[in-house]
């Protein structure tokens, strides 16, 4: 059996995936790690291309049956059920809409949410949050750590998890370990390359709020988000 280990360390989709990000790899690649090995003399990833291949696809995989699936050489009833919970998965997500999702409207409503975990932190940590159209809250990610800098924050890296999960609008967010969450000249310059990246795009960055112990504030209720 040729297991996903054998190939060289740079091409193993695990450790790419770790290093690089999932949306580097190929369907292939994907589907390889959740196979996890081929058979004899067939690496995982050849057996990935050879299941696409005989499904014509992502789009015919996602409607292959089990009985369809153990046709093809290499594939067993676990690595069969395996590909149709994922498959089950995918579609799932893609059609998911929660009734209870968190409404963001005020940097009091961004205190009361991240406040109690990132206020009192030591270093600074420069997170989003991520809005539908409707301001639901999607997802909260951490894009720096460390002393927030023009270089640091990147709008690269910030529009990067924005335009994977959908977001329409964005709120900053950011902590002062001094206690002091008035806004420095770097926070403001970083603000505004931000909302710039974001014109381009199409994605409207709300507000950015500095969180400092048991207080916050919010640069657009400053007049500083015009």
């Amino acid at each position: 059996m040729w297991s996903i280990k054998k190939l060289p360390e740079n091409e193993r989709p695990r450790e790419k995936l770790a290093r690089w990000g999932a949306n580097v790899l190929s369907n292939q690649e994907l589907l390889a790690i959740l196979l996890g090995s081929g058979y004899r003399g067939v690496s995982a990833i050849s057996l990935a291309d050879k299941l696409l291949c005989k499904c014509g696809g992502l789009k015919g995989l996602k409607d292959a049956s089990l009985s369809e699936l153990l046709e093809i050489p290499g594939i067993g009833e676990a690595k069969g059920i395996s590909i149709l919970a994922l498959i089950e998965l995918s579609r799932r997500l893609h059609t998911y809409e929660p009734e209870n999702m968190a409404m963001i409207e005020s940097a009091g409503e961004v205190f009361d949410l991240l406040g109690a975990t990132v206020s009192d932190l030591d270093r600074e940590r420069f997170i989003v949050l991520l809005l539908d159209n409707r301001h639901r809250l999607l997802g909260v990610d951490t894009i720096s750590i460390g002393s927030l800098d023009a270089s640091i924050v990147h709008p690269r890296e910030l529009f990067k998890s924005c335009i994977r999960r959908s977001a329409a609008g964005v709120v900053l967010v950011h902590n002062h370990p001094s206690g002091d969450p008035r806004p420095s000249f770097e926070d403001k310059l970083v603000t505004e390359r931000i909302i710039e990246a974001g014109k381009l795009l199409g994605i409207c960055v709300l507000d950015h709020v500095i969180l400092a112990g048991q207080t916050y504030y919010s640069m657009k209720e400053h007049g500083l988000m015009d």
